[in-house]
């Protein structure tokens, strides 16, 4: 047996079709771990050592996940073929890794740009690994957003009620803004 991990409900239940009775396709639901919303999540100071968290409702669907790895031949990680997709994949694998579901389990990824059965069954053909540039890029992107986002955030919100939160675009977008501000003034 072999399992599939996709993002959705909907794939799964399409590419269980194609693949037949001797694959599990599961749903992650999207992102399954996320940096909890605390000071220290991410370490500058640490080599930028960052701690997951588990979202309560992603822990029913890795523990479906979970379940049905056990005793799998190989698990196949299908998730959307971009930098989220590949991140998410990789949670996966490591939430299955630090439960001990993989041992004598096969990890590999698989990719596809449509929901056809001709490719998905060409997509199991030719699995690979985990791209760790993809990983690194999202940890960089979420590392920075947590950064930022959590020094400029609540002076966002004094200043601007209402606002939501402050980013990685919405920061440099600010200071780009400030800096013409001023030289306006200067003239």
């Amino acid at each position: 047996m072999d399992v599939v991990v996709v993002e959705s409900p909907a794939k799964a239940k399409t590419i269980n079709k194609y693949l037949g009775s001797g694959y599990t396709v599961l749903a992650s639901f999207g992102h399954v771990r996320d940096l909890p919303p605390k000071n220290g999540s991410v370490d500058p100071d640490a080599d930028f050592n960052m701690i997951w968290q588990v979202g309560s409702d992603s822990e029913k669907h890795l523990k479906a996940i979970a379940d049905a790895t056990r005793g799998a031949d190989r698990l196949f990680l299908a998730t959307d073929p971009d930098r989220e997709g590949e991140a998410i994949s990789w949670h996966v694998q490591e939430v299955l890794g630090d439960r001990n579901v993989l041992e004598g389990v096969e990890v590999q990824r698989i990719v596809f740009h449509e929901i056809t059965k001709s490719a998905i069954l060409e997509a199991i053909k030719q699995p690979r690994g985990l791209d760790e540039h993809l990983v690194d890029a999202y940890l960089a992107r979420r590392a920075l957003d947590y950064l930022v986002g959590f020094t400029l955030s609540p002076v966002l919100w004094r200043k601007l009620p209402g606002s939501r939160s402050a980013g990685r675009v919405q920061s440099v977008a600010l200071r780009l803004i400030c800096e013409r501000e001023s030289q306006i003034e200067k003239f």
